[in-house]
Order: structure tokens, then C-alpha cells, then sequence
């Protein structure tokens, strides 16, 4: 699972920094900007997710060894 959670981490990453480059600042809500600031949201919410999940699984750890 630790595995899998920082991989999934790295590729949301790597999706906030694709889409940060495709990024038109004049226009930022228009076309591909949208599609980009979109993608950029989801990414973090998607990183904090998996942080949540990586912090819970460290809890449930801690709770079965006392």
C-alpha cells in the first residue's frame, strides 16, 4: 500500500507540473487553461487524499501495536 500511494503521489505530481505549463495567465479560464486549471485542482485534492491515507494507515499501525 505504501508503495502504491507514493506512486500514485509522483503521478499526481507530474500532472500539476504538465498541466502548470499549459497555463495561459491572460486568459485563465478559457479553453485549454480551464481544462488545465481543472486538471491542476483535481491533482491536489487527489495528493491530499492519498496524504490522508498514508496518515491513517500510519494510526491504524501505531494502534495495533499498543
Amino acid at each position: 500500500m505504501k508503495i502504491l500511494t507514493l506512486i500514485l503521489s509522483i503521478l499526481a505530481i507530474s500532472l500539476v507540473l504538465f498541466n502548470a505549463t499549459k497555463l495561459n495567465f491572460e486568459a485563465l479560464l478559457e479553453e485549454e487553461s480551464f481544462t488545465a486549471v481543472i486538471t491542476i485542482i483535481v491533482s491536489l485534492c487527489a495528493l491530499i487524499l492519498l496524504q490522508i491515507l498514508r496518515i491513517s494507515k500510519k494510526i491504524e499501525k501505531l494502534d495495533k501495536t499498543r
